[in-house]
């Protein structure tokens, strides 16, 4: 899976001390395979997160690391530094995204998002986007299509806006099942709603 990949070219424990260099990070930086994606950010381990502290907590971090302030090291160090920015910015990519956060919380307990069953599908909410896809398919190929396209994006954001509420209510009640559900419910309307706005910027000219 692409996260497994990803931790898979970290080191186990990646380490930078303090020393009395100008470029040295003033506290030492653990990194730990055993350290997931939330305690990276000292942020709770829930879907529901501030992502304005998330992106100063990141921030904060991915300049005390990057690659730049250790050019001058020995080669190893650099490399560490290289791996440990690369491992900040997949954790800050993945519970910046709410889709990818709801994934990566489904891992944690062990389950795999990627797998998808008959039970994890609603059928009524597959013929639905299939219908909605239809309708987005024949619309104009001109600017006359831009308020239904602007109510289809309405529509989607708030189906995925009620999809999210659902899943952290499902996930913070460990109804892991139900959660996974509506895990695939998002892929399927965050997938509508990309389609939707790739339309629009074809209408646009973009």
């Amino acid at each position: 899976m692409w996260l497994r990949r990803k931790l898979q070219r970290v080191a186990a424990l990646i380490k930078f001390q303090a020393d009395s260099t100008p470029n040295a990070i003033q506290k030492p930086i653990v990194l730990s395979l055993e350290h997931n994606f939330f305690q990276i950010f000292d942020l709770p381990e829930a879907f529901e997160l501030d992502e304005k502290e998330l992106g100063a907590r990141y921030h904060k971090l991915q300049s005390e690391t990057h690659p730049d302030r250790f050019a001058g090291e020995e080669e190893e160090k650099k490399l560490q530094a290289v791996q440990l920015n690369s491992y900040l910015n997949e954790a800050y990519a993945t519970l910046k995204s709410p889709l990818r956060r709801a994934g990566y919380l489904l891992q944690r307990k062990n389950i795999d998002p990627e797998s998808v069953s008959q039970e994890d599908l609603d059928m009524d909410l597959l013929m639905e986007q299939m219908q909605l896809r239809e309708n987005l398919a024949e619309l104009p190929q001109d600017e006359s299509a831009l308020p239904k396209l602007d109510a289809m994006k309405a529509e989607a954001k708030s189906r995925i806006e009620e999809r999210e509420s659902r899943f952290s209510e499902a996930f913070s009640a460990d109804q892991l099942p139900q959660a996974k559900k509506i895990f695939h419910e998002l892929q399927f309307i965050y997938k509508l709603l990309d389609e939707t706005l790739q339309a629009e910027e074809q209408r646009l000219g973009y």
